[in-house]
């Protein structure tokens, strides 16, 4: 993947404050390409129990795991609402999520849905999704498809 010198220069500062204890911790490593680096991925709240590494999508994808309870509260508020089958905010909310970046596993077309995490204060969209597979997988982006983490939607911390 190709990728401009500014968006290097990001993602290595992105990780060097991880390294350096901006966000890393036993439960959570350190963002790496193709991990979601959104800054809002900070320390987990305390009530948050750390994530179950065989979350679904985890062994597939390679990808760092992340608890529900760790990722901003409307990443929650949107997973309550999509398993309950409540009406979501944005009328692209469920559609086709097409992989073109491939930091997911591939899979055949159809596969894959995504929803609108909504950024406070953004006056549109924003870049924050959820990406749900067929196979029970919850994958986050905070960088608009950059990169990904999975999430594992059983932790969700004690309110």
């Amino acid at each position: 993947m190709r990728t401009s010198r500014g968006t290097r220069w990001a993602l290595l500062l992105t990780m060097l404050v991880a390294l350096l204890g901006g966000c890393a911790s036993a439960s959570s490593p350190a963002p790496a390409q193709g991990s979601a680096t959104d800054a809002s991925l900070g320390a987990a709240p305390a009530s948050c129990p750390a994530p179950k590494p065989d979350a679904p999508g985890a062994k597939a994808s390679g990808l760092p795991v992340r608890a529900l309870c760790a990722l901003p509260k409307e990443a929650a508020t949107v997973w309550q609402k999509i398993k309950s089958g409540a009406r979501l905010q944005y009328p692209k909310d469920g559609s086709t999520f097409n992989n073109a970046e491939r930091l997911l596993p591939r899979q055949n077309q159809g596969y894959y849905r995504e929803y609108t995490v909504p950024t406070p204060g953004s006056r549109d969209r924003g870049a924050r999704r959820l990406v749900t597979g067929s196979s029970q997988e919850v994958y986050y982006t905070g960088d608009h498809y950059q990169s990904f983490v999975v999430v594992d939607s059983t932790t969700v911390g004690a309110g």
